[in-house]
């Protein structure tokens, strides 16, 4: 996407923290390439924060990371279908 003022592990940041929300007209700004890349750095991403510590005795801590994961998972299947012009 020319122009854009975000890199795109910046934007997966941003995703994970419910700063973006992942939707089709949110795809339409990009390209096919830039997606898969963004694709990508979701999945790193969702490894990242699973291979963290599982904070068990804080229930904040634990809601926090399920619901990083959950937004994770809910972009990479609207990207996903995106990609496969389902959307």
């Amino acid at each position: 996407m020319e122009g854009r003022s975000k890199s795109l592990s910046a934007i997966a940041n941003d995703i994970a923290e419910g700063f973006t929300s992942v939707n089709p007209i949110f795809c339409k700004k990009f390209r096919d390439i830039e997606l898969r890349e963004l694709l990508d750095i979701l999945i790193k991403k969702d490894r990242q924060i699973r291979a963290e510590p599982f904070p068990f005795n804080d229930a904040l801590k634990i809601r926090k990371r399920n619901m990083k994961l959950q937004r994770i998972s809910q972009a990479m299947v609207i990207i996903k279908n995106f990609l496969e012009g389902r959307i």
